[in-house]
């Protein structure tokens, strides 16, 4: 490695140490994001020759070429995101999710567990998982009075939404990146998938029920937010939830149909329901407009979690620079020597990271090290992208800081890490491991 490249990546690590100490630190891995991707490219710039041979005289728009064409490409997950955000977040403040509610309610713990299991394993799959474990976490406080035992039920929705986004193309973050990037189509992800993601659900739910005894108390579930002259009617509030939750399903059919990229398709159905949720609204009574008009969807846009968005932004583009000063594609190939080519382990390895550090740069960073091939296991929908998918979303439910699932419940449900690292850890990795067994079998031995 040159000077400049070690340069490159000392700022790249610094960055990342600094985004997963960002709790002791208090400043917020969005911008520490913003400072890496500057950070990288300007050290980039000082000899772009290096790296990109043949430049010529004018060195500033070649250069300016290759940081747009991966900001386009780091552009598409970005506008996906946000069109997903603002959906959940216009479905909920709806009331959408309401009979969500009405339809988990029930007097056993262990009954309530395995609806609240597969209710978020569901949702995540349609939803991103990060805002399915939002909405579980406000229906259990509404459902569950006893601390310890919520605890256990909000566990399970960080394990349930981490494996439900794992196999569903527009369920994780980290599948988003791959499926757009074309390494996997959706029919293929979710076909070789499912099965895992259900088994690493499953087990979890299997070892933690043996923690509940007993019955709850029922408590019945009114309007969301605000009096009843605030809400729609039950049939609007369906409808807008189908028309949202079915205009993420319609996505990847509208991308098959159509070969656009999946954020047009976001893009499409954030539209009809804006559309149909303005006429709900125009019609309300000159009472209940005046509580509604703070659920527009032009006020929805105040509340997306931009933070968010821009460190997507900051590390998918600082990951970029690694990428094109080959740092990547060395670190892949020595990953590969050091396993004799097993994609099992190399997968394993990094899901078992990410529950240390963020999935996004570490998928970021594979799609960087490992080019698609025409045929064999780089190829669309092979063993090691699907892999991918499966290791980075289900991995991440180690630790409670591993999955941005994790990070929220943490924090809404006040969950130490020492707790989650006693009572829950070792359960996920007996999940995850007999997942990455599901898989083996099904894709090797069966040859499915």
């Amino acid at each position: 490695m040159t000077t400049l490249t070690i340069c490159i990546v000392a700022v790249f690590c610094l960055g990342y140490f600094f985004i997963a100490i960002e709790s002791l630190t208090k400043i917020n891995k969005a911008a520490i994001a913003l400072l890496m991707f500057v950070a990288c490219w300007t050290l980039f710039m000082l000899d772009p020759g290096q790296y990109l041979p043949g430049l010529g005289q004018n060195v500033g728009l070649a250069v300016g070429s290759v940081i747009e064409h991966h900001l386009g490409t780091t552009s598409t997950t970005l506008f996906f995101l946000m069109g997903a955000m603002t959906i959940v977040e216009l479905v909920d403040q709806s009331g959408g999710f309401n009979f969500v509610r009405s339809m988990l309610q029930t007097t056993s713990k262990r009954k309530l567990l395995w609806r609240i299991a597969w209710m978020t394993f569901l949702l995540s799959a349609v939803l991103d998982n990060l805002t399915t474990s939002i909405v579980m976490v406000m229906i259990l406080n509404k459902l569950v009075k006893d601390k310890g035992d919520r605890l256990v039920y909000a566990s399970l929705v960080v394990i349930a939404a981490n494996s439900g986004g794992a196999f569903s193309p527009i369920g994780d973050v980290t599948t988003i990146m791959i499926w757009n990037k074309g390494l996997v189509t959706a029919g293929g992800v979710i076909k070789e998938i499912i099965m895992p993601s259900v088994v690493s659900m499953v087990i979890p739910a299997l070892l933690l029920q043996y923690r509940l005894k007993g019955n709850l108390d029922t408590v019945k579930s009114g309007c969301n937010e605000g009096s009843q002259a605030d809400c729609l009617s039950d049939k609007q509030r369906k409808l807008i939830f189908c028309i949202g939750v079915g205009g993420l399903i319609f996505v990847p059919i509208f991308k098959s149909i159509t070969h656009l990229p999946p954020f047009v398709g976001i893009l499409l159905v954030l539209g009809v329901l804006w559309t149909i949720t303005e006429l709900f609204y125009r019609h309300l009574s000159h009472h209940a407009e005046k509580g509604s008009v703070q659920k527009r969807v032009t006020n929805m846009l105040s509340r997306i979690d931009m933070s968010t968005i821009l460190f997507f932004l900051g590390i998918l583009m600082a990951v970029a620079s690694l990428e094109t000063i080959g740092v990547l594609t060395r670190l892949g190939n020595g990953l590969n020597t050091a396993f004799d080519g097993n994609h099992f382990a190399v997968t394993g390895i990094i899901g078992v990271l990410s529950s240390i550090v963020d999935n996004v740069p570490l998928v970021a960073g594979c799609m960087g090290m490992y080019p698609m091939a025409e045929i064999g296991d780089f190829a669309q929908d092979g063993i090691f992208w699907q892999l991918l998918a499966y290791c980075a979303g289900v991995g991440g439910s180690m630790l409670i800081i591993g999955s941005a699932a994790g990070v929220v419940v943490m924090g809404l449900e006040k969950i130490t890490f020492g707790w989650y690292l006693k009572n829950i850890s070792w359960v996920v990795l007996v999940g995850y491991l007999a997942g990455i067994a599901a898989y083996y079998i099904q894709r090797v031995v069966l040859c499915l």
